[in-house]
């Protein structure tokens, strides 16, 4: 259930290669990073089940439709399994429905050109937001294509918590993915985020949730 996470800006290519070997040694999920290393991660990941998870508008989400979807189109090619997106903040906090199923039907589309099974989770930032501006996120989210709502990029002012989870769990209901992110560092936690509805965890810290497993 975990995508083991690396998104530094100050991470480098020996980094990443470590990240993917021990993904594959411990089997998580997936692994995400920035997309300038995909084609890295995809690489050394070719034999394994592991998938390879980038993220699009990270992480501000500001950037306009045409660059998300020159950027997704690009991961999709370079070999990506799984795309993370963060949805337009100022659009949600200004209820442009318009605005953000344009993005989201246009970004899906456009990689899903490149690779009809490439998975999208839409990344909602939820410390900036209020409930009406979450819902919308979860209905654009819902109404696009996409697969999973993700409660923020992990560079938000707190952290995860599971009154989040549930929210989003409530909101898209039980046939809908949900992954929590940010803060998520020892196994309480992230078993209590699984207790509250998430299939899904981003952590850099998941060789010390593993750690922490009951013998």
């Amino acid at each position: 259930m975990i995508d083991y996470t690396l998104l530094k800006p100050e991470a480098t290519s020996d980094d990443i290669i470590k990240l993917c070997r021990e993904a594959a040694k411990h089997r998580f999920t997936a692994v995400c990073v920035n997309s300038s290393f995909v084609r890295l991660a995809a690489r050394e990941l070719e034999k394994s089940p592991v998938k390879v998870c980038t993220v699009v508008g990270f992480p501000l989400g500001a950037s306009s439709i045409e660059a998300k979807v020159a950027e997704a189109k690009q991961a999709a090619i370079d070999g990506a399994d799984e795309i993370d997106m963060v949805l337009n903040i100022g659009a949600l906090k200004e209820g442009d429905s318009t605005y953000l199923m344009s993005e989201g039907d246009r970004v899906i589309e456009g990689a899903r050109d490149e690779r009809k099974d490439i998975l999208f989770k839409f990344i909602l930032e939820m410390p900036l937001l209020n409930q009406h501006e979450i819902l919308l996120g979860c209905w654009v989210a819902t109404g696009t294509g996409a697969d999973f709502v993700k409660t923020s990029t992990g560079f938000a002012t707190r952290a995860v918590t599971v009154e989040d989870v549930r929210f989003l769990r409530s909101t898209v209901g039980d046939n809908f993915g949900v992954k929590a992110a940010g803060g998520i560092k020892d196994l309480p936690t992230a078993l209590s985020l699984i207790d509250a509805g998430a299939q899904r965890l981003g952590t850099s810290s998941a060789l010390q949730i593993l750690s922490q497993w009951p013998d």
